[in-house]
């Protein structure tokens, strides 16, 4: 019989930080509301829905830093992402 999946332990952080889309060039403010390992939920100014399916987070303005993310899920202006 399979083992269930255990989740990552999700911390609570609500810190600012930025996703970049288009390569770096369309950085785009978010609050990260909790973040585990395995990924995050983020809350936009906007409406979630218009994310794309890969973005990258990071904790500061410059694209270079940060990691890339899935985007697993969108409801209102809020998202949910797994580190890729």
């Amino acid at each position: 019989m399979p083992q269930p999946k255990k989740r990552a332990a999700r911390k609570s952080l609500s810190r600012h930080a930025w996703i970049t889309l288009d390569g770096g060039f369309a950085a785009r403010h978010c609050l990260v509301q909790d973040i585990s390992d395995t990924g995050a939920k983020i809350t936009l100014d906007e409406d979630a829905s218009q994310l794309p399916g890969v973005i990258r987070m990071a904790f500061a303005r410059d694209a270079r830093t940060g990691r890339s993310c899935q985007v697993i899920w969108r409801r209102g202006k809020s998202a949910g992402v797994k580190f890729i």
